[in-house]
């Protein structure tokens, strides 16, 4: 990937999806989607989907159009909040490790132990040698993931600094997106060029034929959520599990019984 001062290289931008082909495409993902999920249950299969990126990239717009139409007992996401002191003194990865797949799960990670390489390192959460020596770690941390079966698949949304500023500016005058402006992204916020370093140098460290990472620009969220749907079904083989047919059985209906009068306590309806 080349960049000069931290601007990804693109190819022309396409004309940005209109609402009516997203809708279609994503209903044909999402049907998808459910067959992976139901194929995971079937053989037991352990997925984990790592999706880093900078503030504003689109990581969880793009995690909810994954989920929301899957069951929440398959696809469960973690988002952990800044450690404790507890887990401060703590090995690196442990708090991450308790939350792994086991069978039948997919496990998205919004943000992960890639923080260390990221946000702890350009903020001085971390110093430079903790930094270091966790991308000398991870990629044999990540082995041993792969080789107990789990399947590792680990996106980085790539966003423009235009774009970036313009999402973030959209989060302040807008009451329904204000929760996700916190004080730390305003902090890093003037630190693009030390992200863009961090996030060389963690390609370079971690990038593996076992663990590699997948870059999905995100100027276009529509387009790279789509993308990404689509790029992580092609990497999971799966098949259509067998199911019994469904039917709905006969209801039982009680003629004889009467409800009480009972005063329901009915919500206005003003819509």
């Amino acid at each position: 990937m080349k960049n000069t001062k931290g601007k990804t290289k693109n190819k022309k931008a396409a004309a940005k999806l209109t609402t009516k082909t997203y809708e279609k495409e994503l209903a044909k993902l999402h049907a998808e989607l459910v067959k992976l999920q139901e194929w995971v249950k079937f053989k037991g299969l352990k997925v984990c989907l790592v999706f880093e990126g900078r503030d504003g990239a689109g990581k969880g717009g793009a995690i909810k159009a994954i989920t929301e139409r899957v069951s929440p007992r398959v696809f469960r996401v973690t988002a952990l909040p800044a450690p404790t002191e507890k887990e401060k003194s703590q090995m690196y990865a442990q708090r991450y490790i308790a939350h792994l797949p086991s069978a039948g799960e997919v496990v998205i990670f919004d943000r992960s132990w890639y923080n260390r390489a990221g946000v702890e390192r350009v903020m001085g959460f971390c110093t430079d040698e903790q930094a270091r020596r966790f991308l000398e770690i991870v990629p044999g941390f990540e082995k041993l993931m792969y080789e107990s079966g789990i399947i590792l698949l680990k996106y980085w949304l790539e966003v423009s600094p235009e774009e970036q500023t313009r999402r973030l500016e959209g989060r302040i005058n807008d009451g329904r997106k204000i929760w996700k402006l916190s004080p730390m992204d305003l902090e890093s916020y003037s630190h693009w060029d030390d992200y863009t370093k961090a996030r060389d140098e963690m390609f370079a460290m971690s990038d593996t034929a076992w663990a590699p990472w997948h870059v999905a620009r995100s100027d276009d969220k529509k387009r790279a959520r789509l993308n990404i749907i689509a790029h992580l079904l092609s990497k999971i083989p799966y098949e259509e599990a067998p199911r019994e047919k469904v039917a709905l059985p006969d209801r039982k209906v009680n003629s004889e019984y009467k409800s009480p009068d009972y005063p329901f306590k009915f919500i206005p309806e003003i819509y």
